[in-house]
């Protein structure tokens, strides 16, 4: 027996004493891990993938364990580790490459990508859940139910059940119950994923969405077999449900755009729906778009993936015609049974001749559909602007009404209200109005917002309950009872067996978006509000010109959004415009721009487009505050990654010199597309 002492903690060797560590920095040239030296005590609980607490800079900043080494690079003496904050390993390996991943492909930080993919620890949720999981039984393979409906359906599926990888671009068919919608095939291909010993992860824009897909995986697999992770959800609720999937406790995980990130065990299956939704892409840095990461993390996971939507957006189409996506579509003849009667009610009224149809803003044929349609059941109205009157324009020459301080939108937010800038809030004082183009003092509504419309269309049916449904409130679902729904786009809620009727009011103001997805965003607005309709009832398209075949309306009518897709893109590609080339926007001050444009070292073949001022002053990137100006970086998509690594060598550059004007970069910069 030896009469030595026992050994202490602090006195026992370590093994794999380095940590390599990836700090918690906005800084671009410190975007690298940093070894530390793992103390005795800290040995056992600093695993690669927990929290840690470290020194840095003078400061006590947070971290993530993604290493463990047995020697050191660094020549110098370690700084040991502060303290381990949580033994759990939440960032998993494929996490970390995921993150590294879409760190690369936007120009951001590991570190900007890590604060939104690992939510934050919350140590009562940590204690509260078990560590091993429950004991299920396994998931039999589900009928193919809603994919019936498509040729290619069956086979996807098939090839989903036996592990493999197939990556589909789904266009859904429109006017479909319970138990054949999106949110069943979803259902469906998930609980497929399932039988074959995988996980899976569904994302969607928004909470509406989710509760309708929650919904169906409850139906299809009952309680506990999946979780949802919003925004919305409290920390405690979301931090759960995250270590839920990291525990293995479920193997499905739903939610908006941070669900892409959830840590599921053998994935097998990535979804998402309505890729062409902005709601699907990061308001922060690197500004991601989740259909995105959702492909990047397909393809280095080996799991099937599914993009699924009413209307395919331009990324999509690309995709399909590159061959790495296969397009799942119904036969001709089953779309055509399964559209909305679409008609083109046009964009003028006459107010003797119409009546109360007029002065509702309708054309005669929606009020009679609406009319008609109204005996049965909930007839839909979508408006494409929230608010009253959102814009306002001269009587005379129809010039823009702007601020007189900010040159912002004068709009009027009721009918009692003063007309105020929808920016700064100055207010327009009766008679103050004065046109800089034509001298008119008169102004009149460049475009009816929701609540304005609301009390238009009530009073020309006078009797029938009026609900509205925007960004104040949005309504989950409606009854089958007679009611007039007044929504703007995106917050359209559903109805019980589905609409009589649907009303696409001012459609020329969705045609007339500053942006180039214009036709694509309409189609796309106005297929959401017609999918909701019943079987073979009719959806009228009113504020579009009838003599003229435009193609957003001719794809509406004929319901082909595939047609208009590749339509789009052809023409994107002979003007050289995305997404058929990879676009980078930089964002600063005059000076600070000239500056970032001389230090940045464009790859051959860049083309840099610019500096020019910036539309809107007020919307900068990357706490550009002062910015006023932009330039555009295009170059061929095969080369996209030789102008990320330029981009992140010049944001490392300009942080490193601690250049006091911040110069924004934005890869695929929406707003200017």
């Amino acid at each position: 027996m030896s009469d030595d002492p026992p050994t202490t903690p602090e006195q026992r060797p370590v093994e794999r004493p380095v940590a390599a560590v990836v700090v918690e920095t906005p800084l671009a040239h410190l975007d690298r891990v940093f070894e530390y030296a793992v103390p005795a005590d800290l040995a056992d609980a600093a695993v690669p993938g927990a929290r840690v607490r470290v020194r840095f800079a003078g400061r006590d900043l947070d971290g993530f364990v993604v290493e463990r080494r047995a020697e050191a690079e660094h020549a110098g003496r370690l700084t040991p580790l502060r303290r381990v904050v949580s033994p759990e390993p939440v960032l998993t390996a494929e996490v970390l490459r995921l993150c590294r991943a879409v760190a690369s492909r936007y120009a951001g930080t590991l570190s900007d990508v890590l604060r939104l993919a690992v939510p934050k620890r919350h140590a009562t949720a940590e204690r509260a859940l078990a560590l091993e999981p429950p004991a299920r039984e396994p998931v039999s393979a589900p009928p193919s139910g809603p994919w019936d409906d498509y040729p290619a359906g069956a086979a996807w599926l098939r090839r989903v059940a036996a592990g493999q990888a197939p990556a589909a671009a789904w266009s859904a068919l429109p006017t479909r119950g319970p138990g054949r919608d999106w949110p069943a095939a979803f259902a469906v291909a998930a609980a497929t994923a399932l039988s074959a010993g995988r996980g899976a992860v569904l994302v969607v824009p928004d909470h509406r969405d989710v509760e309708r897909l929650d919904r169906a995986l409850r139906e299809l697999l009952g309680p506990d077999r999946h979780v949802r992770l919003t925004a919305d959800q409290g920390p405690q609720a979301r931090y759960t449900a995250w270590l839920k999937v990291l525990r293995g406790h479920a193997r499905v995980a739903i939610g908006t755009r941070a669900a892409a990130f959830a840590p599921v065990r053998d994935l097998g299956l990535v979804a998402w729906w309505d890729d062409g939704d902005d709601l699907l892409s990061e308001p922060r840095a690197p500004y991601h778009h989740a259909g995105v990461v959702l492909g990047l993390r397909a393809a280095q996971s080996g799991a099937a993936l599914l993009a699924g939507g009413f209307v395919r957006s331009l990324r999509t189409q690309l995709e399909v015609e590159a061959g790495r996506l296969v397009p799942v579509e119904a036969e001709p003849a089953t779309v055509r049974a399964a559209a909305p009667a679409v008609a083109v009610a046009g964009e003028g009224l006459d107010e003797e001749r119409d009546g109360a149809a007029a002065r509702a803003h309708l054309p005669s044929r929606a009020w009679r559909v609406a009319k008609d349609a109204l005996r049965e059941g909930p007839v839909l109205v979508q408006v494409p602007r929230r608010g009253y009157l959102p814009a306002l324009r001269c009587a005379e020459c129809r010039a823009p009404v702007r601020c007189e301080r900010c040159r912002g939108p004068v709009a009027l937010g009721s009918s009692s209200a003063t007309p105020s800038c929808r920016w700064c809030g100055l207010a327009l004082a009766a008679g103050q109005f004065e046109c800089r183009s034509c001298g008119s003092r008169r102004v009149r509504s460049s475009v009816v917002g929701a609540r304005r419309t609301a009390e238009e269309v009530g009073r020309a049916f006078p009797g029938v309950p009026v609900h509205t449904s925007g960004s104040g409130e949005v309504l989950p679902s409606v009854g089958p009872e007679p009611a007039l729904v007044i929504a703007t786009p995106g917050a359209e809620p559903t109805a019980e067996r589905g609409y009589c009727a649907v009303l696409l009011l001012d459609a020329w103001a969705s045609l007339d978006l500053p942006v180039l997805d214009a036709p694509l965003e309409s189609l796309r607005r106005w297929a959401a509000a017609a999918a909701l309709v019943r079987p073979g009832r009719s959806v009228v398209l009113c504020g579009v010109p009838d003599a003229v075949a435009l193609p957003p309306v001719e794809a509406a009518v004929r319901w082909d959004p595939a047609w208009l897709a590749e339509r789009e893109l052809a023409e994107r590609r002979e003007l050289d415009l995305p997404p058929a080339v990879r676009m980078a926007q930089l964002t600063g001050s005059r000076h600070a721009l000239a500056g970032a444009i001389e230090q940045l070292d464009l790859p051959a073949g860049a083309q840099l487009l610019g500096p020019m001022p910036l539309p809107d002053p007020g919307r900068a990137v990357d706490g550009a505050g002062a910015a006023d100006r932009h330039a555009l970086v295009r170059i061929d998509l095969r080369r996209q990654a030789e102008l990320t690594r330029a981009l992140v060598a010049l944001k490392a550059t300009r942080s490193a010199r601690k250049e006091p004007d911040v110069v924004g970069v934005r890869v695929d910069p929406l707003d200017s597309w």
